[in-house]
């Protein structure tokens, strides 16, 4: 099964996206978009940078948790994993977002 980006709005009212893996895990996040069309444009910036090993930014938190950041050309986050209990997990995580990420259809949510 394919992933899929979800466009919905939260709480607050604002925009956001997730990017769902084909066994339905979110393996990335957005911030809080004002505007729908921000988070669309947020959504193809994730599809055109996530092939890019380069984008990625990996972590290590003060609580030994693992995470990433999807980074767009500008420098500007786009994207952000859950917490993995191990580096490879968090390897695991990108791999699976460069692989969803570029063919992943949208289900707007907000509708």
């Amino acid at each position: 099964m394919a992933g899929k980006f979800e466009l919905y709005t939260d709480k607050a009212g604002e925009f956001r996206f997730r990017l769902k893996a084909g066994n339905g895990e979110v393996i990335l996040a957005s911030e809080g978009y004002k505007q729908k069309a921000s988070a669309t444009n947020g959504i193809e910036s994730v599809k055109k940078n996530a092939p890019d090993d380069a984008r990625f930014e990996r972590k290590e938190t003060d609580a030994g948790n693992f995470r990433f950041n999807l980074k767009s050309t500008n420098g500007q986050v786009i994207g952000t994993s859950e917490n993995y209990k191990s580096a490879s997990g968090r390897d695991n995580g990108i791999e699976s977002v460069k692989k969803n990420a570029p063919d992943a259809r949208v289900e707007d949510l907000t509708a």
